[in-house]
C-alpha cells in the first residue's frame, strides 16, 4: 500500500487565494484592510527567515505589514513598550512576537500582554481557555492548519474517528486535542512517557506527531489506513548532507499509512496561511464585520 500525499504546499496555496479574496472584499465593501505586525527580537537565522516569510505573504494578500526588529540586548521592559504600543495602533488587527526570545525576557509574560483580540498566534492564556471551552477564540495556526487539512481530506469521516496526538505542547498538542473534539473525534493525547506507545499510536484512525524527535513514529507503529498528519521539522545529518526530516518515518509509514503529508511540504506551509487567516478574522471581529467562512 502506498499512501496518498497530502499536499500542504497546494493547500495552502488555496487558502491564501481565499485570504486574499476575503481581503479585497473587506477593503471594497468596509474600507478594511487588515495590518498584520510581527516582532522580532535578536538575530536568529531560522526566526529570520521566516518572519520575512511572513512580510511577504501578508503584502502578497493584500494586508498591511509591520515589521519590527530590536536587538537581543533588548530588555523585557522594552519588548513590552513595544506590544503596549502595538495593541493601541489601530492599523494593527493582529501581532505575532517571534519566539524563541532572549533569556532575559519572559516569553509567558509578553505573550499575555498581547490584547488577546489582536493574539493571531492564539497563545494567549484567554485564547487558550477560549479554546478549550469552546468559544471563538484565536487558535495557534500549526493545529489550525492540521485540522483544515484533515477536513479537507476526511470530511465526515472524522466524526468518531479514533484520533492519537504524540506530543503535549501547548502550541500544538494540547490545542489539537480541542480542534479534533470539535470535530467529534475521540481523542488520546500520548506523549514520551506513555506506556506501551507504538501500542497506543496503532489504534488510531488520525495520527499527529508532534513530538519533535526525527522519525520517533516508525511504519509498525500505523495502523494500515490510517491518515497521518507529520508536524515535526527535524534536520538531521545523512549521508554527509544536511536533510529535512518529520516527527514520522517517512518511508516507512507511506507504506501502511492511507494518506500522510511529507516533510518539507506538509504542515509547514500552513502554518504562515493560518496566520494571513487568523489576521482576517482578528481584523473582521474587531470592526464588528461578519467573519468569512473558513
Amino acid at each position: 500500500m502506498t499512501a496518498t500525499l497530502i499536499d500542504g504546499k497546494a493547500f495552502a496555496a488555496k487558502v491564501r487565494e481565499g485570504v486574499a479574496a476575503k481581503v479585497a472584499k473587506l477593503k471594497a465593501e468596509h474600507g478594511i484592510t487588515p495590518g498584520l505586525a510581527v516582532v522580532l527580537v535578536g538575530e536568529d537565522p531560522a526566526s529570520q527567515v521566516y518572519v520575512r516569510s511572513k512580510g511577504k505573504s501578508t503584502v502578497e494578500a493584500g494586508m498591511e505589514s509591520f515589521e519590527f526588529r530590536m536587538p537581543d540586548t533588548a530588555s523585557h521592559a522594552e519588548v513590552l513598550a513595544k506590544v503596549e504600543e502595538l495593541n493601541a495602533d489601530p492599523r494593527v488587527n493582529g501581532i505575532l512576537v517571534q519566539l524563541p526570545l532572549p533569556s532575559q525576557v519572559d516569553e509567558n509574560a509578553i505573550i499575555n500582554a498581547i490584547d488577546p483580540a489582536k493574539d493571531v498566534d492564539g497563545f494567549h492564556v484567554i485564547n487558550t481557555g477560549r479554546l478549550s471551552t469552546g468559544q471563538d477564540a484565536m487558535v495557534p495556526c500549526t493545529p489550525l492548519g492540521c485540522q483544515m487539512m484533515l477536513r479537507d481530506h476526511l470530511g465526515k469521516k472524522m466524526e468518531g474517528a479514533n484520533a492519537v496526538i504524540v506530543g503535549r505542547s501547548n502550541i500544538v498538542g494540547k490545542p489539537m486535542a480541542q480542534l479534533l473534539l470539535q470535530d467529534n473525534c475521540t481523542v488520546t493525547i500520548a506523549h514520551s512517557r506513555t506506556k506501551d506507545l507504538p501500542g497506543v499510536v496503532r489504534q488510531a484512525d488520525i495520527v499527529i506527531a508532534a513530538v519533535g524527535r526525527p522519525e520517533m513514529v516508525r511504519g509498525d507503529w500505523i495502523k494500515p489506513g490510517a491518515t497521518v498528519i507529520d508536524v515535526g521539522i527535524n534536520r538531521i545529518e545523512r549521508d554527509g548532507k544536511n536533510k529535512l526530516v518529520g516527527d514520522v518515518c517517512f518511508e516507512e509509514a507511506v507504506e501502511v499509512a492511507g494518506a500522510i503529508t511529507p516533510v518539507p511540504g506538509g504542515v509547514g506551509p500552513m502554518t504562515i496561511a493560518c496566520l494571513l487567516v487568523n489576521t482576517v478574522t482578528a481584523a473582521c471581529r474587531q470592526h464588528g464585520v461578519t467573519e468569512p467562512e473558513a
